[in-house]
């Protein structure tokens, strides 16, 4: 992933290096045609022009200095992974065995109107020695009323991206965990059934997709 990224800067830099080039070139000749224009209204045009071509001109090598700064980062970071053991590379580094649905996954009365309206569903991504991870991934839930004869059984599915789920990570004195909340408020209209939570979570390290699911139970009105 970092070569190719490296391989698409190394692109990005040599394309804006022609463009400066070529505006430079149109620069030095700009000044030979308004010599000849007698300060008529194309003449103020062509100003206009070199004005606008010394701007993007200015942006051109500000992109290139940006680039060539990233392209020397990524000069370091290669080395330092090149350089790394043989047996620290990809099979010894925190990746994640299980994703656990915790039992505070609930109905939740939020509002405290009598009606529990929001689904809250708590995870957590564990390593190979159970150790907790806040491990970077995607998540699929999806509440199911298994139960229901006279409908769909599937009363909601929701996705939750990378960078929404980074934003979740909570910590408090039941424990850490990844809180995801959902307004099931027009979703739900019975609790005094048990419900299924399943979720998904696709562990963005190594592509894995953990699934898991759990019964939440019938509750009182």
């Amino acid at each position: 992933m970092e070569a190719t990224r490296k391989r698409g800067l190394k692109v990005k830099s040599q394309r804006t290096t022609r463009w400066v080039v070529l505006w430079t070139l149109s620069l030095f000749s700009m000044p030979a045609l308004l010599a000849g224009c007698g300060g008529s209204d194309k003449c103020v045009g062509f100003q206009d022009e070199v004005q606008a071509l010394t701007d993007e001109k200015a942006e051109l090598e500000k992109q290139l200095e940006q680039t060539e700064a990233e392209n020397a980062e990524l000069e370091k970071r290669m080395k330092v992974l090149a350089a790394l053991p043989g047996d620290v590379k990809g099979e010894s580094l925190y990746r994640i065995e299980q994703v656990t649905i915790t039992s505070l996954t609930n109905l939740y009365d939020k509002d405290k109107d009598g009606k529990k309206e929001k689904l809250i569903v708590y995870l957590q991504p564990l390593d190979q020695d159970g150790d907790l991870v806040k491990a970077a991934g995607a998540v699929d839930v999806e509440l199911w009323d298994l139960d229901n004869a006279d409908g769909e059984a599937k009363l909601g599915d929701w996705q939750v991206t990378p960078e929404e789920l980074r934003k979740l990570w909570f910590s408090a004195i039941m424990g850490t965990n990844y809180r995801l909340t959902f307004d099931v408020g027009e979703r739900v209209k019975d609790v005094s059934e048990p419900l299924t939570v399943k979720v998904a979570f696709t562990d963005y390290l190594t592509g894995k997709v953990f699934k898991e699911q759990m019964v939440i139970e019938a509750q009182g009105e």
